[in-house]
């Protein structure tokens, strides 16, 4: 089971723009593309591999003939058949809906869904450009619900200004919005479930204002003022630096100026790596992929030596 890429599945979006395109090198004609769905099980929208003999067959099909192969028999035991991780690349030229996801526990029971844990890789960034992570005070469910009567929700948000390589993980119930002029990397859970709270009344290209889900979100938000978004991680060339591990994945930063290679027979897990700078061969028993900023490679479990020869490249490697 050699390298495996995919096709990206392209979203349009109210709020996209051009980076994708041009930042990326990604091939598309829209102006408003805001989402570049890299690896994906998502009903609707499963990712299709794009290189070597295994071209044309879904990520899904790949993991129903050889679960513990694609996946990993640790992760099977957890997961199943399911695919447990969503890969994104996300270009917000304008900003996005201020959001946030439900827990596991409460996503499964009205959705039958996974819950939405994620963190965000900042690849590129306009000047000023700022997220929306978490409350500016400690705020009460009634203050929130009058906030959002009274039109003042955004002065309750807490604004964070990010340029390349910042860092962000974004518990479940956390408020956020990711605003304009940002590019990211996006590593969730397997999840498309989103309360959407405040749009900036926008309307879409038919002239209707946006779905919102006020009373949803009400129990599903964390009211309380955190400061544990921004992840501090080191970022020592040539080796392999953690970045996030937590109970849905673990990512690794990587920014390499010479080749490396790894052991790991003893992973019990794919490994996937986004390029979010440079270009790197990245090789194991059976095979190699070429991948640029902009590109994703998923290593199947079976890999137990992973080889990457590279003069020069800015890597997220992911794990369960």
């Amino acid at each position: 089971m050699y390298p495996l890429k995919f096709h990206p599945i392209l979203k349009e979006r109210l709020w996209g723009g051009t980076k994708l395109k041009d930042v990326l090198g990604k091939s598309i004609e829209s102006d408003i593309t805001g989402e570049s769905w890299e690896l994906s099980t998502v009903k609707g929208d499963v990712s299709v591999v794009s290189n070597g003999n295994l071209a044309g067959t879904s990520l899904q099909e790949l993991i129903n003939s050889d679960p513990e192969g694609i996946l990993g028999k640790s992760v099977t035991e957890r997961f199943g058949k399911e695919f447990p991780i969503l890969i994104k690349f996300i270009d917000a030229k304008q900003d996005l809906s201020i959001q946030l996801h439900p827990n596991d526990e409460l996503a499964k029971k009205r959705h039958d869904s996974f819950g939405k844990t994620e963190m965000w890789y900042i690849m590129d960034a306009d000047q000023d450009a700022n997220l929306i992570v978490g409350f500016n005070k400690e705020v009460t469910k009634e203050e929130y619900s009058k906030s959002l009567d009274n039109d003042t929700l955004l002065d309750l948000m807490n604004y964070e200004t990010v340029q390349e390589g910042d860092t962000f993980f974004i518990n479940t119930g956390k408020i956020h919005a990711i605003g304009a002029g940002v590019l990211l990397a996006e590593i969730q859970q397997t999840s498309d479930v989103t309360y959407r709270v405040f749009d900036f009344n926008r309307k879409d290209k038919d002239g209707n204002l946006r779905e919102l889900h006020t009373e949803m979100a009400l129990d599903a938000i964390d009211y309380e003022m955190k400061d544990d978004f921004k992840v501090a991680y080191p970022k020592v060339k040539d080796t392999i630096n953690t970045m996030v591990d937590c109970p849905y994945f673990k990512t690794n930063f990587l920014e390499l100026t010479n080749d490396l290679d790894q052991n790991v027979s003893d992973r019990d897990s794919f490994t996937i790596y986004m390029c979010v700078g440079g270009k790197a061969s990245i090789s194991n028993e059976h095979g190699t992929a070429e991948i640029q900023k902009g590109e994703t490679v998923l290593m199947p479990a079976t890999s137990k030596k992973i080889g990457i020869q590279t003069s020069g490249a800015k890597l997220l490697e992911v794990t369960i």
